[in-house]
This record gives C-alpha cells, structure tokens and sequence, in this order.
C-alpha cells in the first residue's frame, strides 16, 4: 500500500503526541480523530497507559477508483502501555475506511488493497466464524466501491 506525503506528515504529527499535535492532525478526518482521542483515554484508564501510534497507522489510498485518495486508520498500528491487547483481540483488530462521508469499520486479521481491471478492492481477512468455521479457518472477503456504498463478495455481514 502506498502513502502520500500529506499521509506521511499526518502520521508523523499523530506520533509525535499531544503537545506536537498541529494543524496535521487538524487535517486527519473528524472520525479518525476522535477514535485516536478516545483510545488515547481508554489506553490511560489502564494506569495511566500511553498511547503509541505506530507509523502508518493512517493511510491515503483510493478506496473508490477516482485516483483521489481517501482514508484509512488501522488500529493494528495502537498500542498501549499498560494494555498489550487493548486495541485487537483473537479476532483481528478495527480498521476504519472513510470514502467521501461514508465511514466503515471491519474487524480483521489484515487487510490490502488490490487493483483489478476495474479498479480497487479491498481484501480483508475475518474471523473464520464468517465463513462457517472458527477462528482457525482462513476466511477472506472482498469490498468494492460502487456508486456510494460497498459491494461485499463473501458471507453477509
């Protein structure tokens, strides 16, 4: 996955904590900058935790195939202190896209975006209970973005 330089500087303002936090992270869209504030209280309710944000914990990519890019925050790049576990569990962690003023979140085990002759697709794997079995099962679904919402190939959500 590729990201911007805009993306690159986001990031670097979201890493470098709240006293360094300027006009970039102004600039992050108002859903991921709430989720990062309320995992930043969340993380130091677990005494006192601190947040860390891995770099590319925010991504600019085209979701949609206008070669415009929009937005993704992976909570995989979280971490906390005093949590380990806070942010992921057994079956993934949240990422959260945002296309236009549409905002979807997937719980996964990992994600990409993969360009076909039409455009892109997001490819994410979930938790093998999706697709019948357990968490042992390796289960994948598929978005596509068509004409305002996402298009899942794959078992219902």
């Amino acid at each position: 996955m590729k990201t911007t330089i805009s993306g690159l500087a986001i990031c670097a303002a979201v890493l470098s904590g709240p006293p360094a936090l300027g006009q970039e992270f102004d600039d992050l869209p108002k859903e991921f900058r709430d989720r990062i504030e309320t995992a930043r209280s969340d993380c130091a309710s677990f005494e006192n935790g601190v947040l860390s944000i891995e770099w590319g914990a925010v991504k600019r990519l085209d979701l949609d195939g206008d070669f415009v890019p929009d937005w993704a925050l992976d909570e995989f790049m979280l971490s906390c202190s005093s949590a380990p576990g806070l942010f992921c569990g057994t079956g993934g962690c949240t990422t959260t896209f945002k296309v236009g003023d549409s905002v979807t979140t997937i719980l996964n085990k990992g994600w990409d975006v993969v360009w076909m002759n039409t455009g892109p697709v997001l490819l994410a794997q979930i938790h093998g209970s999706e697709c019948g079995g357990t968490n042992l099962n390796r289960c994948f679904v598929a978005l596509t973005w068509d004409e305002g919402r996402w298009n899942r190939v794959g078992q219902s959500q």
